[in-house]
């Protein structure tokens, strides 16, 4: 999956497949699709009614002919005709008609620090799909350090986590290659997923699916630190009537609820340091974890990473779309390889 950056500038657009949302960067034209990674699909005649922001509204909400889909599922494409047909949608008419008139058009795509031989062909396939000649697979981790302005290409060591909704990376970069990495199956939904199961158990109340991130409820303002207000109120359905039921919930109790999933991040982060050279981990006591991805934004979790590690913690200006914007400067050309001067014999 090591790609160089010549290859990478004669690509027309990049595409970040991501569990939560796909974005498109075209070159030229800069980032112009950024829509959540769900299609609608009506099951009696296999026609597609919606894709992205109006498919994610009617998660839960659909008769039962009427499915939501996601063909991507951890930064893997796992429907590659459902994908292409959404990825479709999203460009547009005419957003494809220009880029079907590039001579031998090339792409580039994310794809998953350590992603099997399926998963990348799955991939490629996707874009190959839209008229693609060739496609350029390029680690998350390291566009994503590109995207938020780490110097990735120096011998300097950069640690960057990506917080993705069904997987979390950390790796520590330097001279533009990773050192040492892990990826966990820990994300932003695996944290939902806390908290529902939390009310599910202790008030007999269940959310709103997918459509009303039970996170932004139970977790408003700084929910993970013990500053956070001491309760929130939380609107759902009864298990045992099936009536709408309110219920204070304590923000003390989620944040225990939590822990769980989000102590198998500080692991990864662990492990990481413990197999990166002494040198580049000196490096890191002074520059810290730069955080991105979407989930980067869950409240109080650089606070709780600063208290377990001991090094600073920042959050990228615009995380979430740090990946995206990160193959987008490649395709542009607007990071500059290391160059080396060779020894004279």
């Amino acid at each position: 999956m090591t790609v160089s950056l010549e290859q990478l500038r004669r690509c027309h657009f990049a595409v970040d497949l991501g569990a939560a949302r796909t974005r498109i960067y075209v070159k030229g034209a800069g980032l112009v699709v950024d829509q959540p990674s769900a299609a609608a699909v009506n099951t009696r005649t296999g026609g597609l009614i919606a894709v992205g922001e109006l498919a994610e509204k009617m998660t839960g909400r659909t008769p039962d002919y009427i499915r939501v889909v996601r063909p991507v599922s951890g930064g893997t494409v796992v429907d590659i005709e459902m994908a292409q047909r959404m990825l479709r949608h999203l460009l547009g008419d005419k957003m494809r008609r220009a880029l079907r008139r590039k001579p031998r058009l090339r792409a580039a795509a994310c794809a998953p620090h350590d992603a099997d031989p399926l998963a990348q062909r799955a991939t490629i396939e996707t874009l190959v799909g839209l008229g693609a000649r060739r496609v350029e697979l390029v680690d998350t981790l390291i566009a994503a350090a590109v995207g938020c302005g780490l110097p990735v290409e120096r011998a300097e060591a950069t640690m960057v986590l990506v917080c993705g909704a069904a997987a979390t990376q950390v790796a520590v970069l330097s001279l533009g290659s990773i050192v040492t990495a892990e990826r966990i199956p820990v994300g932003g939904e695996a944290v939902d997923h806390a908290i529902v199961q939390h009310l599910r158990h202790a008030h007999a109340l269940m959310l709103p699916s997918q459509s009303v991130r039970p996170l932004q409820l139970a977790l408003s303002g700084n929910g993970l630190t013990p500053h956070g207000p001491a309760s929130t109120e939380i609107h759902g359905r009864d298990v045992a009537t099936g009536l709408a039921r309110s219920v204070r919930v304590d923000t003390a109790a989620v944040r225990d609820a939590i822990q769980t999933p989000l102590t198998a991040v500080l692991d990864a982060i662990g492990k990481v340091l413990r197999d990166c050279p002494p040198d580049l981990v000196a490096d890191l006591a002074d520059r810290g974890i730069v955080m991105v991805g979407g989930s980067a934004r869950l409240p109080g979790f650089d606070q709780m990473l600063r208290q377990a590690t001991g090094m600073p913690v920042h959050i990228a200006e615009r995380p979430d779309v740090c990946a995206a914007e990160g193959l987008g400067a490649m395709l542009e050309g607007r990071i500059e390889p290391l160059a080396l001067n060779p020894l004279a014999a």
